[in-house]
């Protein structure tokens, strides 16, 4: 039902609006939608002094006119967007209307959280949100996105966004020939890049860089009046993605400078960096309690805790110190970001399960 309501990033009320009935009726003592979207439902602990969160993120990669229809075929689930997150979605929902049916209490309150904007260009807004002066000191943080049962997920993999775009005069193919083109900067911007971020990435702490989209023009015979691209680049270390960020803006530089320097007539082209995402790394000790918990947890369900890295909501609790991870939303997924995604229950219930021992366990339960 969740998975058949569209929620591209910044576009996610109507799914923000059913969620937010679901988990009133699960058990929540208050539920809210903030200013930016995020759907916030309150269980109040016994003392009320400290906060834990679960949280699963509401969007999904795929624009609006998508077909978002789930079918099913033998056992398994195929839709785009059915694991990443809606799952995750379901899983925050039952974790919750489970505390209420079986009257477990804690002593800190527990947020359960349906974040905005995690995918794309929606650069974790719904979170970064929640860590603002606007809102509530969060002192542990639990997202479920990605994986099977067993994944902890610790490490914040960042990454640097840009849309980098190349501005000319225009003009006819053949009546303006010799005009700077912003195309073919592009073009070149793109080889310098390409060629030497991957010199870069051969060595040193995993990186990786991406140029996910190109356009620009209005027909064959035309020199365009602006060509743009947006950059992907991320790395597991912060000093790495800053030095990848010196070849992107120097391979752009370089490609500017030649093309002005070939035009035959005319202005010089123009070009405008904007970063358009920034996600922080960071890393979180394995003793910390809520990563011990979350460990013994996936022990106790009868699978080998898997510490991973990744990019998630947990980024920015874990850039900023603050105790995190990202647990894994179980049953058997894949082609994630695809038309074709699917996902089958097996063992799901498990996954829920071990969710709900971590967010107990980190909220402090009250015994009867």
């Amino acid at each position: 039902m969740l998975t058949e309501i569209p929620s591209p990033p910044f576009k996610e009320s109507k799914r923000a609006v059913r969620l937010f009935t679901m988990l009133k009726k699960a058990g929540a003592d208050s539920v809210w939608i903030d200013k930016v979207g995020n759907v916030i439902a309150l269980k109040k602990g016994k003392k009320g002094k400290g906060c834990v969160v679960l949280d699963a993120h509401t969007d999904t990669v795929f624009p609006d006119g998508t077909d978002v229809k789930v079918k099913i075929k033998g056992d398994t689930l195929f839709a785009p967007g059915i694991g990443d997150d809606t799952r995750g979605m379901v899983m925050v929902v039952s974790v919750l209307r489970a505390m209420t049916v079986a009257k477990i209490k804690t002593q800190a309150d527990i947020l359960f959280v349906g974040t905005v904007s995690e995918e794309g260009l929606g650069d974790l807004r719904g979170v970064k949100q929640l860590f603002t002066s606007e809102s509530r000191k969060i002192d542990s943080w639990i997202s479920i996105d990605g994986g099977d049962l067993g994944r902890v997920n610790t490490m914040g993999l960042g990454s640097y966004r840009y849309r980098i775009t190349f501005k000319g005069p225009g003009g006819h193919s053949w009546g303006a020939y010799g005009m700077a083109n912003p195309q073919h900067a592009l073009g070149s911007a793109i080889h310098y890049f390409s060629k030497d971020a991957d010199k870069f990435t051969k060595y040193g702490a995993r990186s990786s860089f991406n140029v996910g989209r190109i356009s620009g023009g209005t027909s064959v015979n035309s020199i365009a009046f602006e060509s743009w691209m947006e950059v992907d680049m991320r790395s597991e270390m912060p000093e790495n993605l800053d030095q990848m960020d010196g070849i992107l803006k120097k391979s752009v530089q370089k490609a500017l400078e030649e093309h002005n320097a070939m035009k035959r007539r005319g202005p010089d082209l123009t070009v405008d960096i904007v970063k358009i995402g920034d996600r922080p790394s960071g890393e979180l000790p394995e003793t910390l309690p809520l990563i011990q918990r979350a460990m013994a947890s996936v022990t106790f369900f009868g699978e080998t805790p898997k510490i991973t890295r990744g990019s998630t909501n947990s980024n920015i609790p874990i850039s900023k110190g603050i105790p995190a991870v990202t647990l894994g939303r179980g049953g058997r997924s894949g082609n994630a970001h695809a038309l074709n995604e699917w996902w089958l229950n097996i063992k799901g219930d498990m996954s829920i399960q071990s969710a709900l021992l971590t967010l107990i366990a980190e909220a402090g339960i009250v015994k009867p």
